[in-house]
């Protein structure tokens, strides 16, 4: 069976769960708490190069890190990785997007709201959201007059770049003003198989 070592509150790792569930896959899932340092113990180091979430340990034993190489590797043959070679190289072109326009200035102010320490840390959050502002801006013009990010369907670039940018309003993002981002992320949580952060709460884009 296929292994997940993630954290209960990672975007990264909840995207892996998102297209877990809607490949049908069944999984363990182990939950490190991140606080406690549980991403450097040896037995993980073993299994992740780079000590953090997620891992996906396939049936055979070998270990996949990086969410967006886990994405790819299981989206492989599936409809949601185009067979088109020039589509394919789209969909990787927003995975990098994301981690490097994205991932940190979204997740780095939404960990200080989430710990209390948003007044304490308040110029480096406006500085994250000087660098996470124009990403955004950028996603919302593709956005307008398309349904999805890469041809005429849903695909792990939708599923990549929808998780931090539902939870952007819990790092203090004004997510108003971004109406083509809204509409899509609707689109995206209504798809087949799609599941919330945490079970038990809201919808992560009301958060």
């Amino acid at each position: 069976m296929l292994r997940l070592y993630d954290s209960r509150l990672s975007g990264n790792s909840w995207k892996i769960r998102i297209l877990l569930s809607q490949l049908g896959l069944a999984y363990e899932r182990i939950t490190l708490d991140l606080q406690k340092g549980e991403t450097r113990d040896p037995a993980f180091l073993r299994i992740s190069r780079f000590a953090r979430v997620p891992v996906l340990v396939l049936e055979d034993g070998r270990p996949i890190v990086e969410s967006g190489a886990i994405l790819l590797h299981l989206a492989e043959g599936t409809p949601y990785l185009p067979d088109d070679p020039y589509l394919r190289t789209e969909v990787m072109g927003w995975l990098f997007f994301e981690q490097a326009d994205l991932q940190k200035a979204i997740a780095i102010p939404r960990v200080l709201h989430l710990r209390g320490l948003a007044e304490e840390k308040r110029h480096d959050i406006d500085r994250l959201h000087a660098d996470g502002y124009p990403g955004l801006e950028k996603l919302d013009r593709w956005l307008i007059g398309r349904t999805w990010l890469v041809g005429e369907r849903y695909t792990v670039a939708d599923l990549a770049l929808s998780a931090y940018v539902s939870l952007a309003g819990q790092g203090g993002y004004d997510m108003a003003r971004f109406a083509g981002i809204r509409d899509w992320l609707a689109r995206v949580h209504g798809q087949h198989g799609w599941v919330r952060l945490i079970p038990e709460d809201r919808p992560a884009a009301d958060a």
